[in-house]
């Protein structure tokens, strides 16, 4: 027991609990300060998309390709989108059907 005589006893305390030395005592935000927020968020939006046009340091043709790039995915997308599970099950199966007995599965057994 001389072992723990040097230990302090008391109730725990927690970090962040609300026991802390001046608890209670933040200030709540207002309707006011909730809009003068989100002026600033949009404000800071419309800045950073200018400043990305002026230092858009890419040539015409790689505009184009990227461009380019994207149309040719939406277009994959929509193609992809068009058709339902079922149908795509259909097609495949018609598909099978025109291949050759080649790539059929083979036997196993050699007894039957």
């Amino acid at each position: 027991m001389a072992d723990y005589e040097a230990v302090q006893r008391g109730p725990l305390r927690l970090k962040g609990s609300g026991a802390g030395l001046g608890a209670g005592k933040r200030k709540k935000k207002k309707a006011k300060d909730k809009a003068q927020i989100l002026e600033q968020i949009v404000s800071s939006k419309k800045q950073e998309e200018e400043k990305k046009r002026g230092l858009d340091k890419r040539t015409p043709a790689q505009v184009a390709y990227e461009k380019m790039q994207e149309k040719r995915q939406m277009e994959r997308i929509l193609k992809k989108a068009s058709k339902t599970h079922k149908q795509r099950v259909e097609d495949f199966n018609r598909h099978l059907d025109t291949l050759t007995e080649h790539y059929d599965i083979p036997k196993v057994s050699w007894t039957k």
